[in-house]
């Protein structure tokens, strides 16, 4: 029995040491093997979000954005308790060479040695006594030191990606809307002189997908930290952009065109990629853009003085590039539990930034008045 769980605490050491170094240390993905952080996340996250059903708005997205942050404290934990019960299955294995102040050394014994070891605590009351004994200690004393550094480390990286990833979001609330849309964003550059601003901004998020692929492989956990408004999400931002890459691809010329070719291509990468690290197939979205959306849709921009290609193909052409990721991003929406946005508002309403809990909305004068002349929505 003692070999067998000295065998069992080397493997349960092994898997948890190696996990923690895939999760942390290797930068690149990793798919395909029985990991521990995987079936973590698999059996906390379902049943989060199913509880998170049994709420509505504001206080739903607050219950779901507490999992992220809570989930890396956990599964640090959990690691901990593994490398403790792995080395107390060693040292009960060793025989239990322990001197113990006032009793006989046990499993329990065993675990505690452990514990305390590994938070470099030595109380004193429990001393190794042979030599594997001494052996494990100074070697689970080393490992409990590492593993403080890694997660002195790890945190700041984290945070630091998340950060990266929410400014870009934030930017976005005043060039497309919140929840952000496609014809939004088309809207407010159609004042743009030949699409420089939309060029630059399409360029931008060519590199932000880049970087939330980047992140989100090498740290998983990350998406299942969400924004600060319930209305934004970097799944809702990625779709929009992909959202508005199409359009551009297929209804304008130029270098506008070519530089929406390269950020669709990075985008889509990215909710692929993505999808297949999250064990999400593609599936059958629900229609986002009707024929009568998109006939407003253009409509508007021609209002606006944005002149698309006048194309045979255009629902055709736009209708095969949304096939190539919105059933990605569908499943991603429905494992993450956050909702697609819009192609087209249905309702007209306020930015975040024009709102505060003191002020119902905040209005510009409109494009060519004064302060005085009339005022519409950015």
């Amino acid at each position: 029995m003692r070999w067998l769980s000295g065998l069992a605490g080397a493997v349960l050491l092994a898997l948890v040491l190696w996990d923690a170094f895939e999760t942390i240390i290797l930068p690149r993905r990793v798919s395909g093997r029985i990991r521990i952080t995987k079936l973590f996340y698999r059996a906390t996250w379902i049943p989060w979000r199913a509880t998170a059903r049994f709420l509505s708005g504001r206080r739903r997205d607050a219950f779901l954005s507490f999992f992220g942050p809570l989930s890396l404290i956990v599964l640090l934990a959990l690691w901990a308790v593994g490398i403790v019960v792995s080395f107390g299955l060693l040292q009960w294995a060793a025989g239990s060479s322990l001197n113990v102040t006032g009793g006989v050394p046990s499993f329990a014994t065993d675990l505690y040695m452990s514990g305390t070891t590994f938070v470099t605590l030595g109380l004193g009351d429990v001393a190794p006594r042979s030599a594997v004994a001494k052996a494990l200690t100074a070697v689970e004393a080393g490992m409990g030191f590492a593993f403080l550094a890694v997660v002195i480390g790890y945190f700041p990286v984290i945070y630091q990606a998340f950060s990266r990833r929410e400014v870009a979001i934030s930017l976005l609330d005043a060039r497309a809307g919140s929840p952000p849309s496609a014809s939004e964003l088309l809207w407010r550059h159609r004042a743009d002189p030949g699409s420089a601003a939309l060029t630059d901004l399409l360029r931008d998020w060519e590199r932000w997908a880049a970087d939330v692929l980047e992140s989100h492989l090498s740290y998983p956990p990350l998406a299942y930290f969400r924004s600060q408004h319930y209305n934004e999400s970097w799944l809702a931002a990625l779709t929009t952009i992909l959202d508005t890459s199409a359009v551009v691809m297929t209804g304008l010329d130029g270098w506008c065109a070519r530089q929406a070719e390269l950020t669709f291509a990075m985008a889509r990468h990215a909710v692929v990629d993505l999808a297949q690290v999250f064990s999400t197939p593609p599936q059958r979205a629900q229609e986002r853009l009707s024929s009568e959306q998109l006939a407003g849709l253009r409509q508007r921009l021609a209002a606006g003085g944005v002149s698309m290609r006048d194309r045979p193909d255009f629902e055709q052409r736009l209708t095969e590039l949304r096939r190539m990721y919105e059933p990605y991003v569908a499943a991603l929406a429905d494992y993450l539990a956050v909702p697609l946005p819009p192609w087209v508002r249905e309702v007209e309403r306020p930015d975040n930034w024009q709102t505060s809990a003191w002020d119902r909305v905040v209005k510009l004068p409109a494009r060519g008045q004064g302060t005085g002349g009339e005022e519409e929505h950015f």
